[in-house]
């Protein structure tokens, strides 16, 4: 099993969801090898709550790394998880348009794609430039 994939598992289990009861466990790697994971965790003032990719992405930041190398997220649902619209963009934030974002389910079904690929036309930093 890949460290990504054991480190979503283990931050799966202590998401916050007693609203959805629907856990989410994602982990990522920097340029630099770190492992980052993070938990959905939710808010009675739905929706309010954090993604489990924004929880990963918050730690990834806050020691100080800015480049996703790949990305793992994993829920209990009957096909892969797959991230939503807005950590889509979050992703993009710090991930170019060819990393590997792996979904998937408890039960080990898998489905791989690239963030060029959930999120084609990304908004960017370039749009910025004059």
């Amino acid at each position: 099993m890949s460290d990504l994939k054991q480190a979503a598992l283990a931050v799966r289990r202590n998401a916050h969801a007693p609203y959805s009861g629907f856990r989410v466990g994602a982990a990522l790697r920097t340029a630099s090898g770190n492992v980052y994971a993070g938990c959905n965790v939710e808010n009675v003032s739905y929706p309010e709550g954090t993604c489990a990719e924004a929880g990963a992405i918050a730690a990834m930041v806050a020691a100080g790394e800015r480049e996703i190398a790949e990305i793992y997220v994993v829920a209990d649902s009957p096909v892969p998880v797959s991230p939503c619209g807005g950590c889509r963009q979050r992703i993009a934030e710090f991930a170019r348009p060819d990393v590997r974002v792996t979904m998937a389910t408890t039960r080990g079904a898998q489905r791989v794609a690239t963030m060029g690929e959930l999120l084609p036309g990304a908004f960017g930093a370039d749009h910025f430039e004059v």
